[in-house]
């Protein structure tokens, strides 16, 4: 992040803080970074679940999906990958769950 990127963040989260906006809700300062950790360690199970045993299986990463989190915070949308056997079961956040 510039130096740029941070003042402009900055200036984002004071300004919703102090008008009583949600910082992690839909339009929130914080909702992309939420996101972004949210959709790294998605990434990371499914390195862990898509393994050698896996592969020998011909079962690889198959595109992307979306999901919509509703949570305490308010709803955003991650992406979500898929594997060609549909047979991965996220853990952080499953299938049909809320946060």
């Amino acid at each position: 992040m510039t130096k740029k990127e941070q003042t402009e963040f900055e200036k984002k989260v004071l300004e919703q803080f102090m008008s009583g906006k949600n910082l992690f809700g839909e339009g929130g300062a914080f909702a992309p970074i939420l996101k972004n950790v949210i959709e790294k360690a998605h990434e990371a199970e499914m390195d862990d679940h898509l393994d050698e045993g896996e592969r020998t299986k011909c079962n690889k990463s198959n595109g992307k999906g979306k999901k919509t989190l509703k949570s305490g915070f308010g709803t955003f949308d991650i992406d979500t990958l898929q594997d060609r056997q549909s047979n991965f079961e996220p853990e952080l956040v499953k299938k049909r769950q809320t946060i």
